[in-house]
């Protein structure tokens, strides 16, 4: 059976994997970029996405190369692939323009914010305080 980008995740508990996903980080950025990927959640909804990622999997090591270099045969949209590809960038994987933050939504711009305010070891800021 081949899986589609259509095919989400229903039976399977998204908030488990999120934690999993986290918990897994063995590097400030690996856990930043999980976190953006768990607050994004339509992106992880999709079971390409998980297989690429290695989840579900009782295994502990998330394979975040996995994704890179599927990230256009994934079948998500332009502005999600924006986003993985700016999370990717943040554990150290492909190389991305910063002006890719032009394609996210206000919801995915303020994610990727606090993503990058954690990476800087400051998770407290607010996103729309003036800095």
């Amino acid at each position: 059976m081949t899986i589609t980008s259509a095919e989400t995740t229903d039976d399977i508990d998204l908030k488990q994997l999120g934690k999993k996903l986290v918990r897994s980080a063995t590097s400030d950025r690996e856990r930043a970029a999980a976190q953006a990927l768990v607050e994004e959640e339509t992106i992880l909804a999709q079971r390409n996405v998980l297989a690429a990622l290695g989840l579900p999997d009782p295994r502990p090591a998330v394979r975040w190369e996995g994704l890179s270099g599927r990230v256009y045969s994934l079948g998500l949209d332009d502005e999600q692939r924006a986003f993985l590809s700016l999370t990717l960038s943040m554990v150290g994987i492909g190389q991305v323009s910063l002006a890719a933050v032009s394609d996210l939504d206000e919801r995915r711009l303020a994610i990727m914010l606090r993503a990058i305010a954690r990476l800087a070891g400051n998770d407290t800021i607010a996103v729309g305080t003036r800095l």
